[in-house]
């Protein structure tokens, strides 16, 4: 009895010897396992959750909640695009006002938009994912940067064109195409059918029967005199304006480059000074309405003097 009474004496106190030891370090240890878990079970939850939802303010003013869907992997591959480019190695890049000024009139449209572009540049990536709801084509000269495109980006939709004109045949082109103005060249046609120097008629049948909304001119090269430079390309969006389907009576075509003197010159042909509704440092910006058929010139008489030069308002 002895022997039990003394291990008991000996052990209790033991105990309490080593409680009293840690316990002015037990809060802190709880507290920071308290914490530890606490930040994985929200970091869990905030990963795991199928419906997160985005505070709003309806007409009201009364706060409402909607879905938060996910980024879309068309602007997540532009940001990721954006973000790793080294903008200073990029000489051909649009200027902030540039891109606005296309932006704004993508985010105008009263439906999808359809929205066709000239050229392979540094600013593909972004008007694909800007017009995320509509469709966007690429048309591009160089038939292996369509084919890297297609296989980086199968959302994206390129086609290669094989041009044929030359910078330094621009006069020569032009008096061949006012001569065939009411042949093969006249403004009010479907290309497909066409045998114009000029136009395009080498694309997927399908594209010639689409309502352009929005035309981009940033291709093909035209800096040398043996380049193809962008005289068919400014034609064609002129006869596909003016000869377009569907219940929209405008389309809005930007010319970017426009100090050149072939973009300038061609752009006065086939889109004209009277639908130039503003420049924006190197973009021209016209607004071309569809024609009908029996009308034979691009271009009314017009006092190229009273064209803006800067900006204008204008009806989307």
């Amino acid at each position: 009895m002895k022997v039990n009474s003394a291990k008991l004496m000996v052990f209790h106190p033991s105990l309490h010897k080593q409680g009293s030891g840690t316990i002015s370090a037990s809060p802190r240890i709880w507290f920071l396992v308290f914490l530890s878990f606490f930040t994985f079970a929200f970091a869990l939850t905030f990963f795991t959750a199928k419906d997160n939802t985005i505070p709003s303010t309806t007409n009201t003013g009364t706060p409402s909640f909607t879905v938060n869907s996910p980024l879309p992997s068309s602007v997540f591959d532009a940001l990721l695009h954006y973000a790793s480019v080294n903008s200073s190695t990029v000489s051909s890049r649009m200027s902030a006002v540039e891109l606005n000024t296309i932006a704004t009139v993508l985010r105008r449209c009263k439906n999808p938009c359809n929205f066709l572009v000239f050229g392979l540049t540094h600013e593909t990536l972004l008007w694909h994912s800007i017009n995320h709801n509509g469709r966007t084509v690429f048309i591009d000269e160089s038939a292996y940067l369509v084919s890297k495109l297609e296989e980086k980006h199968p959302e994206i939709e390129p086609y290669d064109v094989q041009f044929t004109t030359k910078v330094n045949e621009l006069h020569e082109l032009l008096d061949y195409t006012k001569e065939q103005i009411k042949g093969e060249c006249k403004p009010v046609q479907n290309l497909l059918f066409s045998d114009c120097k000029l136009g395009i008629n080498d694309l997927p049948n399908h594209i010639y029967d689409v309502a352009w909304d929005v035309i981009l001119i940033d291709g093909p090269r035209g800096f040398s005199a043996n380049a193809p430079g962008r005289m068919s390309a400014i034609y064609t969006a002129g006869v596909f304006a003016r000869s377009k389907k569907g219940n929209s009576e405008k389309t809005h075509v930007f010319v970017h480059e426009f100090d050149r003197d072939v973009e300038r010159i061609c752009s006065e042909e086939f889109l004209c000074n009277e639908n130039l509704v503003e420049t924006k440092e190197l973009l021209g910006h016209f607004v071309v309405e569809k024609m009908e058929a029996n009308r034979f010139e691009f271009c009314s008489v017009f006092d190229p003097s009273s064209s803006p030069s800067t900006s204008s308002s204008y009806v989307v």
